[in-house]
């Protein structure tokens, strides 16, 4: 019998059926996931990944965000791959589905991409995991979990199979959201401690350019803010952008372009809150309601957009920033502009910090232009009290400044590759924080990661 009142139901308890046991289970099937998955079972961990989509990718499919960003950064004066490891396997493979497109400059060279067809990146992920020999389980939800003392004993998941646990010697919360950590009482904080974040965005794509008028208009990053300025100028209230520029580029195929501009509030006016189901429900609507909006603009001001047609919404809105965990060293605003070396490096942060405030996006540079990239540390990986987790991606341990730097998809392939292998070299019985971290590191430079030492 389930026991209720108005606000509130009891659920009986029940015996959950085991999906199976792992050396490592791995939680996100985004960049900092696919990393982990892959070096875990790469180094001999049999490995399982929980990815609540039919498909991989994060934030760079399911979030529609079509590119890598944070791969490339300036080292004296060169522009250069400084992110490197399981992610160049991953470019081969989108390389030879003929989803990858040439790397794009903008903000007059600061910053590099790699934009990618979606559908192949989704393949190429496949292709990757199963060559790695890592088990996947789609369609699952990371529900709660069991802790044995200060070790998680085992994930329970929501399937279309219904509730099952899954025990593994090792988790990596690969979330985003930090949800396997909040579950196992890792402390975090969530967005900027101040009841906002770095603004959610819905993206979309609109496809039938008239790509030579297209590149000829708005082919540089700056041309479409100086459009959406004139137009402003000439029609006061014509358009209601939802905030100051936008990030306007052309995929492989030049006839279709990708779009960034939305930006998600709630109700108070700060970042939708996505750890809230109905903020995040919410938000989805308001991101569709702000898409149909600005595609009016580009039909009727910008060349080469009069007969496009919107050709994909991403399933979800876009997010950039959530709970955060607490850990032994919280990744700063200071490391990103210092271009901060850390003794315990896994590899290399290469995007500056992008800050996505109301009504705008503002841009923070490494103050050195001949090291404009830093160190990422391995403390920021480890969870506090919880022996048998780490935590990467843009839930892992940094400051609100830090994180909208560290979040890039480059980052968090260097802190997922660095986490599996992690969980895969980690001596029986023994704890993350007591991790040899020389020998991690040994590791990642013998599997292709750069450490700038």
């Amino acid at each position: 019998m389930i026991s209720s009142n108005f606000k509130t139901v009891t659920e009986p308890a029940r015996t959950l059926p085991v999906y199976g046991e792992f050396d490592v289970v791995v939680i996100g099937g985004g960049p900092a996931g696919l990393a982990a998955s892959v070096s875990a079972a790469r180094h001999g961990a049999r490995t399982l990944l929980v990815e609540r989509y039919g498909f991989l990718g994060g934030m760079g499919t399911a979030g529609g965000v079509t590119n890598f960003a944070g791969l490339y950064g300036r080292k004296d004066g060169e522009m250069l791959q400084l992110v490197h490891g399981v992610v160049d396997e991953l470019l081969a493979r989108i390389d030879a589905l003929g989803g990858l497109n040439h790397p794009q400059d903008g903000m007059q060279g600061r910053i590099r991409v790699r934009s990618y067809d979606v559908s192949a990146y989704k393949c190429a992920a496949d292709q990757l995991l199963l060559a790695a020999g890592v088990q996947i389980l789609f369609h699952a939800w990371a529900a709660s979990v069991v802790m044995n003392g200060p070790a998680i004993e085992a994930l329970v998941v929501e399937t279309k199979s219904g509730r099952q646990a899954i025990r593994a010697k090792r988790f990596i919360d690969c979330s985003g959201d930090a949800d396997v950590a909040h579950f196992a009482g890792v402390p975090f904080e969530l967005g900027d401690g101040h009841g906002s974040a770095l603004f959610p965005s819905t993206m979309f794509r609109v496809g039938h350019v008239d790509a030579e008028p297209a590149l000829a208009a708005v082919g540089d990053f700056k041309a479409i803010n100086e459009l959406m300025e004139q137009s402003e100028a000439r029609h006061p209230g014509r358009y209601q952008f939802p905030r100051k520029g936008a990030i306007l580029r052309p995929q492989k195929n030049p006839a279709e372009w990708r779009a960034n501009v939305t930006q998600i509030r709630n109700a108070d006016g700060n970042a939708m809150d996505a750890t809230d189901a109905r903020q995040l429900s919410e938000g989805e609507m308001e991101g569709r309601r702000q898409i149909t909006e600005y595609f009016r603009f580009l039909k009727n001001e910008v060349p080469g957009f009069e007969t496009s047609a919107i050709v994909d919404i991403a399933p979800q809105v876009g997010i950039r920033e959530t709970r955060r965990i607490c850990g032994a060293y919280a990744l700063s605003g200071e490391d990103i502009l210092s271009s901060a070396r850390f003794d315990d490096v896994i590899g290399i942060n290469a995007w500056p910090m992008e800050m996505h405030v109301d009504g705008a996006i503002s841009w923070g540079f490494p103050r050195d232009e001949r090291r404009a990239y830093n160190d990422l540390p391995w403390r920021m990986l480890v969870a506090p009290a919880v022996n048998n987790l780490l935590v990467a991606g843009r839930c892992a341990s940094m400051t609100h400044e830090g994180q909208s730097a560290a979040r890039a998809s480059g980052g968090c392939f260097v802190m997922g590759q660095a986490a599996g292998t992690a969980a895969a070299l980690l001596d029986e019985g023994a704890a993350f924080a007591a991790m040899d971290v020389a020998r991690l590191q040994q590791h990642l430079r013998n599997d292709g990661v750069y450490l700038d030492r």
